[in-house]
């Protein structure tokens, strides 16, 4: 079944539950009024639809292979990047300095979402890139900028990040990577690291790597790290690629899913790199990459769930199976794949709403410099990656019920979107990691973020009392059970928070998912909207209290749990 992108959604969402519109009041994003969004949306709805989806299953059943040191990719991945870099979509919130698009972060997750549901592997590859066009526009030097930023936005050069040793997953600070001056501005860069996405590749003229690696007297831990631009062919004087790089691909690693990605093992020996930011300033350099990133893999997780949606209901549609309370018909008509259909369909539009939401406030606290949409952004940012992923994970699984045996049968394509999603919780932060940043970092303001987004949950439902009071009382209930929840946790130590972290952050996501869902309803009163909203609201919300039970149950009862109570039968 063809995958189509969910333009009509990003649509309404944008119209009626996010006010979209009031960027287009700001200097910043002036140009993004209804006629370019929309012209926006529909030309990458035609670029997925019609050219990266047709290779999805492709990159599945053929995956990239590394061949004489040179990494090919799946059938129809060249042509279908170039259709993206033509198109101008790497740059889509690029700087127009540097031949971006300029536009907002928002069209940035829309257009991250569509992509990853029409063809993840290859979407990953422009991912990457968008996240170091971020990190070079805040960090690089101005040299640095002219050279890599052109052929980046234009896609002639693509980007990665590498982070990741073998000894060094999550504790970055770890790594063994080192750098050492050549004495002519350049350094030397040795080491090896694994996990790289599209680490090398036939799509494009150039892989630029960005490195984190320690300095001589670079300190122990995260403190004493740098990051390197360290290319793969060496610019020439004209800023075309020149000379092979001291660098190469040990390996592809064989994957779960996402086959048609090239995930390589990189061995640094001496390459030529250059510093990006400040020495020892590697960490903040990296993470204005990775938090792009890692909204930009929430709406992969949503992606990938809207694709295995529309193949389940598909099938449902089509597959006659016994008798239904509605004669014999399709499999569409039994209760319980109605349920998993309409929860499905619920669940994705609560999450689309939470990361849309997330890049707009992005947005906002770009064009204003307002701490307070900067901390919104902060607040949603774990949000948006852990749920937008678990999500995807939850869909695709019950896409693949939905089809029942013939789910688990991989002519029928709807184990791959299963298969396909389940890095996304893994990559950039696991989600546990996103879980304890929420009830940690983002809340080092005393949850004063979460209480004024917690406010407005509050005061929209209050407003809704009138016109829709079985949808509107349950929400506000919900909000005010999770301010109080978020009252007790500030208050506890890191490991208590740290125990409850992704109950937490569930419950939230509910919370939120509840009130977006308010808002569609308050838009469509008497429509499907509403009927959606109910579904939502009356099956899915309730599930915030026993979450918060859970977040406060605290850390004692899971130590108390000794490494021999858990090895015994």
């Amino acid at each position: 079944m063809p995958y189509t992108s969910p333009v009509a959604e990003f649509r309404f969402l944008l119209d009626h539950v996010l006010a979209y519109a009031k960027l287009a009041q700001t200097e910043t994003f002036a140009e993004a009024d209804a006629e370019t969004t929309d012209a926006i949306l529909t030309e990458l709805g035609r670029l997925c639809d019609d050219v990266m989806a047709p290779v999805n299953r492709a990159g599945d059943l053929t995956p990239a292979v590394l061949e004489n040191g040179i990494v090919r990719t799946s059938p129809g991945f060249k042509s279908a990047y170039q259709a993206i870099a033509e198109g101008g979509w790497l740059g889509i919130s690029a700087d127009p300095e540097f031949g971006g698009m300029g536009l907002p972060q928002t069209l940035n997750t829309a257009m991250n979402e569509m992509m990853s549901g029409a063809c993840l592997a290859l979407q990953l590859c422009p991912l990457l890139s968008q996240g170091q066009i971020e990190a070079l526009e805040h960090h690089a030097s101005d040299e640095l900028k002219a050279l890599y930023l052109p052929k980046l936005t234009s896609g002639a050069w693509t980007g990665t990040m590498n982070l990741t040793e073998p000894q060094a997953g999550s504790d970055v600070g770890a790594l063994t990577t080192k750098a050492t001056a050549n004495g002519d501005g350049s350094y030397a860069v040795t080491g090896q690291k694994i996990f790289i996405t599209w680490g090398d590749h036939d799509v494009a003229e150039n892989v630029c790597h960005l490195v984190l690696a320690r300095l001589p007297d670079g300190a122990p831990g995260t403190r004493g790290i740098s990051l390197f631009m360290v290319p793969k062919f060496l610019p020439d004087e004209g800023g075309n690629p020149g000379e092979r790089n001291d660098l190469r691909v040990v390996s592809l690693e064989h994957k779960l899913g996402i086959h048609g990605s090239p995930t390589c093992v990189m061995s640094f020996e001496g390459a030529k790199g250059w510093l990006v930011g400040k020495e020892n300033g590697g960490m903040a350099a990296m993470f204005t990459m990775m938090n792009n990133a890692r909204l930009g893999v929430g709406a992969q997780g949503i992606g990938v769930a809207e694709a295995a949606y529309q193949h389940a209901l598909s099938y449902a549609q089509d597959r006659v199976q016994g008798k239904t309370p509605l004669g014999k018909g399709a499999i569409i008509d039994h209760a319980d794949v109605r349920r998993m259909l309409a929860t499905m369909k619920a669940e994705i539009f609560a999450v689309r709403a939470i990361a849309l939401a997330c890049g707009l406030s992005m947005d906002m606290a770009k064009a204003g410099n307002d701490p307070h949409w900067q901390a919104r952004a902060a607040l949603l940012t774990p949000i948006a990656k852990a749920h937008g992923t678990d999500i995807g994970c939850e869909v695709s699984s019950m896409g693949v019920q939905i089809h029942g045996g013939m789910g688990f049968i991989e002519e029928t394509g709807a184990a791959q979107f299963f298969r396909d999603a389940r890095i996304t919780p893994i990559y950039e932060g696991t989600n546990g990691i996103q879980a304890m940043d929420l009830v940690g970092r983002k809340m080092m303001d005393g949850g004063e973020a979460a209480f004024r987004l917690l406010q407005e949950v509050e005061d929209c439902a209050e407003n809704a009392r009138t016109q829709l009071a079985e949808l509107a009382n349950p929400v506000w209930d919900a909000a005010e059970t999770l301010r109080e929840a978020t009252e007790w946790l500030v208050a506890q130590d890191a490991n208590t928070r740290n125990a409850g972290a992704v109950p937490y952050l569930r419950a939230f996501a509910r919370v939120l998912g509840a009130h977006y869902h308010l808002k569609a309803a308050i838009a469509d009163p008497q429509g499907a909207r509403a009927r959606l909203a109910k579904v939502f609201i009356d099956r899915i919300l309730p599930e915030h209290s026993s979450l918060l039970v859970q977040a406060r149950a605290g850390a004692e009862q899971l130590y108390a749990l000794s490494p021999e109570d858990l090895e015994s039968a």
